[in-house]
């Protein structure tokens, strides 16, 4: 009887411990952070990488997957490591310290070079810098400060100024300006070439680009201070591009003729393996037509040798693969012209030489290329098993020989050697937490685990997480939806459960697939346990379903997702298990603009919507991201209108919340002014808050967005 006791006793004990609830303060404080391997390098010989860890930048033996050696260790340098690079023989380590964001990808920093054989480091330069480069033969760096272009001579310990014009809100040189920041993910805008004696680089001239003002209100300041900076709103100037060479030998710089047509984008610029012969993209205006041109790095002068061509818009931060083969007579390129994209391969002169990746699903990214082999052998990720899964392949560029490399269902990602002997995989799935191993490509074998963060998978068994359960239905126009629910644990059918559709909806985007869950996740497993059903959709528009589907919304932004969310809503209302009284939505930026719609126009449906941060009219965002899916203003005003928030207010009987910083220089505390003036006029009440001086992200202020979310849904919904 005592050992009964006893043992019924310990079985209480062991369940009330696995039975934690989720505290709001977990949704900030790191009980759910995933672990993982960042800043790797792999490194010349090909038989180690490095990786940085407890601020120290360690050696790996790949064959092992074991530290074999100390290369910097911060904590001796009395410095915090961000990041690092190796000069090309690996002598010395270049290491960013003390970063300071300005815009979400933009930053200053203070570089040390680090000599290994001495264990001496020294700055770079005076001040803060930008982007600091080694050149391909490591005897110089070159980086960016004050919109000025520089590098220093490593040998003599000279500093050269390239530029000497740049100045704030005028001209920039060797750096981005915003919009292509953000939307071209472009912050270094130079380019070394391959004999480093020379530099091709940006000028962006944005003196006609109108400003953008945000008050900083800065919690001691007697009087707020003014942020002025340059915004290309739709349809409006965006800064004018030139493109120079830099000749060291003689301090010439040589104008690269990038076309007559002045209001154009380049969003990338390349050195082929020739270091006479640069690669130019050039993107027109309303972002359907791009060329790939050939400049003489010695002339300046150019030559169109491809066109890749859209009836709708191409969708260049997706099609970003363009390589040059070391034959020099070839490059491959990705396009979405079959209806999915997948890679060709072209002559020098732009003729298609063949298809590599072909069928009915996205060839998404391009991992290596082994050109080691008689017929090159190339690397990527693909959708081809399930649009909610991306998996790892092998195909030659003779379009042979293709070979399924991940074996496991879910997501993965890859982070391959130079040469491509080894690689590792990132890879989660719905119920497995990321796992990071290494492997040996030409065997495909499995080396090492290492993360498998085991930690987080007995945290959310503890904390009895709710697993992902997949559904579809068919929206409006028959087409299927892709979705998953989070019920509560004690879930029965018998039963009705408020439910809270979260969604973000923006073109070739993707929340439901079979991985691990994203940034939301805990506060939505909060919101499960406090009995809430929670449901994520992806609508027509999203991603990894090809081109047809994704472009749908093309000049309608708004529209179709609308209708598929509120087809959520119903479908979810018709359930014996939902509350149909009792549905919500909410969502982030373009979600926030999804979620302000679906209440507006599905009053009928949602009773209770959160948005943060949401665009309220396009006309307020940006030139490049809102004219390549609407054309500009000026020839689409309906598709600017019609699915305005700002032009449904009056159409409001919910619960809504409006969240926005300040601070936002992205989607602009503007378009949350806009709306509040729409609702009040409209005589409607909402709840509304904003965060002084925080950016799109909000910042640290993220842990009091989501306990004020959480009162309002537990109170409203």
């Amino acid at each position: 009887m005592k050992y009964y006791l006893s043992c019924v006793l310990l079985a209480l004990i062991t369940l009330t411990q696995a039975q934690k609830q989720i505290q709001l303060a977990n949704i900030t404080d790191g009980t759910f952070s995933q672990r993982s391997v960042r800043s790797v390098n792999w490194m010349n010989d090909g038989q180690y990488y490095s990786a940085l860890s407890e601020n120290k930048v360690e050696k790996y033996d790949v064959t092992t997957g074991e530290v074999v050696e100390t290369i910097v260790d911060g904590n001796e340098l009395d410095i915090f490591i961000n990041d690092y690079r190796f000069s090309a023989d690996e002598s010395q380590v270049l290491l960013l310290t003390e970063r300071q964001s300005i815009y979400r990808r933009s930053f200053t920093a203070i570089y040390y070079v680090y000599d290994r054989s001495s264990g001496n480091s020294q700055l770079l330069s005076e001040g803060r810098q930008s982007y600091a480069t080694f050149s391909p033969d490591g005897s110089k760096i070159a980086f960016t400060r004050d919109n000025n272009l520089f590098y220093k001579d490593l040998a003599t310990d000279s500093e050269v100024a390239i530029t000497a014009d740049g100045e704030f809100n005028k001209i920039i040189n060797g750096s981005s300006d915003w919009v292509y920041e953000e939307e071209l993910y472009i912050t270094k805008a130079f380019e070394w070439s391959v004999d480093s004696k020379k530099i091709v680089y940006y000028r962006f001239d944005e003196r006609n680009v109108r400003e953008y003002n945000m008050q900083l209100w800065n919690d001691a300041a007697l009087y707020p201070q003014d942020y002025v900076y340059k915004y290309p709103k739709a349809g409006e100037d965006n800064s004018v591009i030139e493109l120079y060479v830099y000749h060291l030998n003689n301090k010439s710089k040589v104008p690269v003729d990038i076309g007559e047509e002045t209001d154009i984008y380049i969003p990338r610029v390349y050195w082929t393996k020739d270091s006479e012969l640069i690669s130019v993209q050039r993107l027109n205006r309303r972002q359907n037509v791009l060329d790939v041109l050939h400049v003489n790095a010695s002339t300046g002068k150019s030559e169109v040798v491809l066109t890749d061509e859209s009836d709708t818009y191409i969708d260049f931060t997706f099609c970003d693969d363009l390589t040059y083969l070391d034959n020099g007579k070839q490059f491959l390129f990705s396009s979405e012209k079959s209806g999915y994209k997948h890679f060709y391969i072209y002559d020098m002169n732009g003729n298609l030489d063949r298809q590599v990746t072909s069928g009915d699903y996205e060839a998404v990214e391009l991992v290596g290329l082994d050109q080691s082999k008689k017929t090159p052998v190339l690397y990527y990720t693909s959708t081809e098993i399930s649009p909610l899964e991306q998996h790892f392949y092998q195909i030659d560029l003779r379009s042979k020989g293709k070979k399924k490399l991940s074996d496991k269902a879910g997501n993965s990602s890859i982070n391959m050697s130079d040469d491509c002997s080894y690689y590792m995989t990132y890879h989660s799935a719905a119920d497995q937490p990321l796992k990071v191993s290494l492997y040996k490509t030409a065997e495909n074998q499995l080396i090492k685990v290492l993360e498998d963060n085991a930690g987080l998978a007995q945290v959310t068994a503890d904390y009895q997480v709710s697993d992902k359960e997949f559904f579809t239905f068919n929206t409006v126009d028959g087409t299927s939806l892709n979705g998953f629910y989070l019920k509560p644990k004690d879930f029965s059918a018998g039963k009705e459960y408020p439910v809270l559709v979260y969604q973000y909806s923006g073109p070739g985007s993707q929340n439901v697939s079979n991985s691990w869950s994203g940034s939301h996740f805990t506060f939505h497993q909060y919101l499960v346990q406090q009995g809430y059903i929670v449901a994520v959709i992806d609508t027509r528009g999203t991603g990894s379903r090809g081109e047809a589907f994704k472009k749908l919304t093309y000049k309608q932004l708004g529209k179709y997702e609308t209708e598929d969310l509120i087809a959520t809503g119903k479908y979810l209302a018709n359930l014996p298990f939902i509350d149909s009284d009792r549905i919500g939505v909410w969502g982030w930026s373009y979600g926030g603009y999804m979620s302000s719609l679906a209440i507006l126009k599905g009053a009928d449906v949602f009773n209770t919507a959160i948005a943060v941060a949401p665009v309220t009219t396009w006309r307020f965002y940006d030139t490049i991201y809102t004219e390549r899916y609407l054309q500009r203003p000026q020839e689409n005003a309906s598709g600017y209108d019609d699915n305005s928030p700002i032009q449904h207010a009056d159409k409001l009987t919910g619960n809504f919340l409006l969240i926005h910083g300040t601070g936002d220089d992205n989607v602009h505390f503007q378009n949350a002014v806009a709306l509040q003036n729409e609702l009040i006029k409209a005589g409607k009440q909402f709840d509304t808050f904003y965060y002084p001086d925080k950016a799109h992200g909000l910042g640290n202020r993220r842990g009091h967005v989501y306990e004020m979310m959480a009162e309002f849904l537990l109170e409203k919904l």
